[in-house]
């Protein structure tokens, strides 16, 4: 019977976990980044702040080598959700 308990106690666990990472995705916005239009190079974040600034925010992808990629410089196109929501990554 103690056997029987552990099991049913681990899926109520493993399903608050998923029910807290479902939740904490819908809300959330996708990775950001400062980077250089042209050359897709990290820049510090308030050139993408000031309206004077070279740089623009990279959305999703991942940085690797010094530039930024697999992502957009449109947010919406890699806008990301949980279940039940519709998400896209574009490149």
């Amino acid at each position: 019977m103690a056997g029987r308990r552990l099991r049913s106690g681990t899926v109520v666990l493993g399903g608050m976990g998923m029910l807290a990472a479902t939740l904490t995705s819908c809300g959330s916005d996708p990775d950001r980044r400062c980077v250089d239009p042209v050359t897709y190079e990290k820049l510090p974040s308030y050139e993408c702040d000031d309206s004077d600034g070279s740089g623009r925010y990279y959305y999703g992808g991942n940085y690797r080598n010094g530039k930024a990629g697999g992502g957009s410089f449109d947010r919406s196109a890699v806008e990301s959700g949980g279940f039940g929501h519709s998400g896209s990554s574009g490149g």
